[in-house]
C-alpha cells in the first residue's frame, strides 16, 4: 500500500512498532499535496458560485507556485549540495521529488479539465464567452488587431536565438511565448521569444461588441492576452512566415536567503536579496501540450537540471492569474455578501478602554469584523491618556489603516514601538516601505530579531488613569490585516488582564532590547516554551488518563509537523487518550493505526474561508485548559521562529470556545474530510443526520458567542 513516505502493514497490530519508525509519518511535501488537492475539489463543487469556483482553481494554481518557489527549491538545494539528513517518513531528496511529480501529474490535469468541461460551459450559460485564437470571427480579429497596434506593440520586445543572440533570461513566473520562424524560401527554422506584459496588462482582455446578440444584452467576451499576441505575431515579424508560438512559463527559486551575520544591518540585508528572488535557479518549466519536441528539448537542456523539472499544460498556464474574473461586476455570480457582527461594548463610539477593562472580549473574523481592532488603535491614536502603543507587524497589506493609525500615534506625540518582520516571505517589500514610514515619523522601528522570524500577533496599549497604569493587550492568531482578515479565520482576544500584560511587556522587551526574560506567567513563547508547554500539557492528560480514565485533548491547528510532538502524541494515544486533531493543510501523523494512533482522529476543513485560527484544548479533569494563538506546530515556528500561544482566562469565554466554536466545527458533515492512516482523505459520513457545514452556520449565528457572554456574569 502506498503511504504518502512509508509503507506499513495496517491490517495488523503495531503496538511493536518503534514511535520513531518512518512508516508512521506522512511526508510534509505530499501532505501539502494532499491539502492543496482539497482546494481544487472546491473548484468541482457546485455549490459556490461559479467565479467562486474559479477563484479556487486560482488559489490551487497560486499555491503551487509557491510550493515550488519554496519547498522544491528547497529539496533542489539539498540535492545540489548533497544533504543525506531524512526526514522523520525516510524519503530521500530524489523520492520526495519524484513523488511530488508522480502526484502533481493528475491535479494538473484534473484542473485542466474541470476549467474546459465545467468552467467553460457554465461561463457561457451565464453571458461570458472567452475566446481563443479558432473562434474569433473576422471583426473581433480586426478589433483586437487595432488594440494590438495601439496598446501592446509598442511594449513587446522579440528577443531571438541563434548564435549571435544567446538564449534570453527567462524570469520567474513571467508568461512567454516561444515562436517559431521561417525565413521566405527558407527551410530552416528560427526561434525567438516573446515576453507577455501580463504585469502592465489583464491576463483577460474584454473584446468590444459590435451589438450583443438579442436576448443576451450582457454578453461578456473575453480573451487572454497571450492569444491577442500569438495572432499578431506577423506584426512584430514583418516579412517571417510564423510557423507556430507555444506559451511557456518558469518557476524558479525564490526562498532568498539573507546573510545576517555578514550585513550591516537587517533592513540593507533584507532589501540585496529580494531582488534575487527572480533570478534564482529553475525549479519548474511549464510549457504548452502541443509544443513540438525539438523545443520542450531545447527548453530542457538550457533550464532544467532535472526531468520531473518540465511540466506539459493543456490550457492556460498560469491560472492563478484567473482572480481577475473575480472583479468581474457579476454579484450573482459570488459569495452572497454579509455583515460581520460587532459586539455592542465594541460598537463605534463605545468607551473601548473601559469595556476592554470590564472583561476580556473575544473577536471571531471574519464573522465578527475587524473593525473594533482598527478602532482600538485609532482611539489610543488620539486618546489623551494613551502614552505609548507597541506592536508586532508581520502581513500588514497596503494602505494599512493599522500603519496609519500608528502614524497618527506618533503625530499626537504617543511613544509608538513596532517590530516589523521584514522575512515575511512575499511581503518584504510592503514591509520595507511600512518601517521606513514609520521611521520616518518618529517611531522606534525594530526590523525583526537576527536569526528568527518575529510571527507573534500582538499590539499593547500603555494608559494612564486614576488608579495608575494601564496595560491593554490585543493578541490574535492570524496578521494586523483588514484584507485578509474578510477571509482568514481569526481569533483576537482583547485583555487587560495584569499578568497577562506584564508578559506582553516583558516579551516587547525581548523583542526590542537585549532582555533574556523566560518566566512569564501565562504565555508560550516559541523557541522553546511552546513545544516544551505543549508537549508538558500532553503529558499531563496521560496522567490523568492513567488515574481517572478521562483524557481529551482537542487541537485545531494548520499544520503539524513536529515529530517529537506527534510521538508524544502517539504515546497519549496508547494509553488512551482521546486525541481530536482538526489539521487545515500539513499533518504528519498518521491516525488510526491499531496500537498506536487509534484514539486519534484527524480532520480537515477546506471551504469559503481559510482556516487560519490555532486553538488548543486540554481537557484537565474538567478544568480545562484553552490555549489560542500564532503558532502551528511545525518545527520552523517551534524553532527559528518568536511565536506565541496565550491561554483563555476568562471562564465565560473559555466555555464558549468549548461549548461553541470548537464543536461546530467538529461537527461539520459537508466541508469536512478524514484523513486516514494511509494518508488519503475521505468525506465524512453524514450517516443519517441534518448535512451541517460549519463554516455557514457561524456566517448566519455570527457574534452569537459574545451575545452569550452578555447574559453571563461578569469576570473570569
Amino acid at each position: 500500500m502506498d503511504l504518502l513516505g512509508g509503507d506499513v502493514d495496517l491490517n495488523k497490530n503495531q503496538a511493536g512498532l518503534q514511535l520513531s519508525d518512518p512508516a508512521l509519518y506522512i511526508n510534509r511535501e505530499l501532505s501539502w499535496i494532499r491539502f492543496n488537492q482539497h482546494v481544487l475539489d472546491e473548484a468541482k463543487d457546485l455549490s459556490h458560485p461559479l467565479l467562486e469556483r474559479i477563484k479556487f482553481l486560482a488559489i490551487f494554481s497560486n499555491n503551487l507556485d509557491e510550493f515550488f518557489m519554496v519547498r522544491v527549491s528547497g529539496l533542489h538545494h539539498q540535492l545540489v549540495e548533497g544533504v543525506l539528513k531524512l526526514p522523520p517518513d525516510g524519503l530521500t531528496t530524489m523520492e520526495q521529488l519524484e513523488r511530488i511529480n508522480k502526484d502533481l501529474i493528475p491535479l494538473l490535469e484534473e484542473q485542466t479539465r474541470v476549467w474546459f468541461e465545467e468552467i467553460i460551459p457554465e461561463l457561457q450559460k451565464n453571458g461570458i464567452v472567452i475566446h481563443n485564437r479558432s473562434t474569433l470571427d473576422g471583426s473581433k480579429r480586426k478589433m483586437l488587431r487595432k488594440f494590438f497596434l495601439r496598446e501592446l506593440f509598442p511594449v513587446l520586445t522579440p528577443l531571438a536565438l541563434d548564435k549571435s543572440h544567446p538564449f534570453p533570461f527567462i524570469s520567474n513566473l513571467a508568461l512567454n511565448l516561444a515562436v517559431i520562424l521561417k525565413r521566405p524560401g527558407s527551410h530552416d527554422e528560427l526561434f525567438a521569444r516573446v515576453k507577455i506584459p501580463s504585469n502592465l496588462f489583464p491576463r483577460l482582455i474584454e473584446i468590444p461588441g459590435d451589438s450583443p446578440p438579442k436576448g443576451n444584452s450582457s454578453l461578456l467576451e473575453l480573451i487572454f492576452l497571450e492569444d491577442i499576441i500569438a495572432d499578431n505575431l506577423d506584426l512584430l515579424f514583418p516579412g517571417m512566415e510564423i510557423v507556430a508560438a507555444y506559451p511557456f512559463r518558469v518557476t524558479r527559486d525564490a526562498d532568498i536567503e539573507i546573510e545576517e551575520d555578514e550585513a550591516d544591518d537587517l533592513l540593507s540585508a533584507v532589501e540585496q536579496s529580494i531582488g534575487k528572488r527572480w533570478i534564482g535557479a529553475p525549479v519548474r518549466i511549464e510549457i504548452s501540450e502541443e509544443m513540438i519536441s525539438s523545443i520542450a528539448d531545447m527548453m530542457g537542456a538550457k533550464l532544467a537540471r532535472f526531468p520531473h523539472m518540465i511540466y506539459r499544460v493543456r490550457g492556460p498556464i498560469g491560472f492563478a492569474d484567473l482572480f481577475c474574473m473575480m472583479k468581474l461586476n457579476r454579484p450573482d455570480l459570488k459569495d452572497v455578501p454579509y455583515a460581520p457582527y460587532i459586539p455592542g461594548r465594541l460598537a463605534h463610539g463605545a468607551d473601548i478602554f473601559n469595556a476592554i477593562k470590564t472583561r476580556d472580549i473575544i473577536l471571531f473574523h471574519p464573522y465578527e469584523s475587524f473593525q473594533p481592532v482598527i478602532e482600538f488603535l485609532q482611539t489610543a491614536a488620539h486618546d489623551p491618556d494613551v502614552l505609548a502603543i507597541k506592536m508586532t507587524l508581520y502581513r500588514t497589506g497596503t494602505n494599512s489603516p493599522i500603519v496609519q493609525a500608528l502614524l497618527d500615534a506618533r503625530e499626537q506625540g504617543k511613544a509608538v514601538s513596532v517590530l516589523v518582520e521584514l522575512k515575511a516571505r512575499f511581503d518584504e517589500e510592503n514591509n520595507i516601505g511600512w518601517a521606513r514610514a514609520l521611521e520616518r515619523a518618529g517611531a522606534h522601528v525594530v526590523f525583526g530579531v537576527m536569526g528568527l522570524k518575529v510571527h507573534a500577533k500582538l499590539c499593547l496599549v500603555v494608559r494612564k488613569e486614576k488608579s495608575g497604569i494601564v496595560r491593554y493587550a490585543h493578541m490574535s492568531t492570524g496578521n494586523y490585516n483588514a484584507v485578509t482578515s474578510k477571509i482568514y479565520t481569526d481569533i483576537g482576544l482583547f485583555t487587560a488582564n495584569e499578568e497577562i500584560s506584564s508578559d506582553v511587556s516583558h516579551l516587547f522587551n525581548v523583542l526590542t532590547g537585549y532582555s533574556q526574560y523566560k518566566a512569564y506567567h501565562h504565555l508560550l513563547v516559541a523557541p522553546g516554551g511552546i513545544k516544551t508547554g505543549i508537549i508538558s500539557h500532553i503529558e499531563q492528560e496521560i496522567i490523568r488518563q492513567a488515574e481517572y480514565g478521562d483524557g481529551k485533548i482537542i487541537f485545531k491547528l494548520n499544520a503539524l509537523q513536529d515529530d517529537e510532538i506527534i510521538r508524544t502524541l502517539y504515546r497519549a494515544s496508547q494509553e488512551g487518550v482521546k486525541i481530536h486533531l482538526q489539521v487545515r493543510g500539513i499533518c504528519c501523523l498518521r491516525p488510526g493505526i491499531e496500537g498506536i494512533s487509534d484514539n486519534i482522529t484527524v480532520t480537515t476543513i477546506v471551504g469559503r474561508f481559510l482556516e487560519h485560527a490555532r486553538i488548543y484544548y486540554f481537557h484537565k479533569g474538567g478544568d480545562p485548559l484553552v490555549l489560542v494563538g500564532s503558532s502551528d506546530l511545525m518545527p520552523r515556528n517551534l524553532k527559528r521562529r518568536i511565536e506565541t500561544l496565550f491561554p483563555i482566562l476568562d471562564t465565560g469565554i473559555r466555555d464558549e470556545i468549548i461549548s461553541t466554536i470548537l464543536p461546530v466545527h467538529l461537527h461539520d458533515t459537508i466541508k469536512t474530510r478524514v484523513l486516514r492512516a494511509d494518508g488519503s482523505y475521505s468525506r465524512v459520513d453524514r450517516g443519517e443526520g441534518e448535512p451541517f457545514q460549519a463554516q455557514e452556520w457561524l456566517i448566519e449565528n455570527r457574534g452569537i458567542w459574545n451575545r452569550n457572554l452578555m447574559k453571563s456574569e461578569v469576570g473570569p
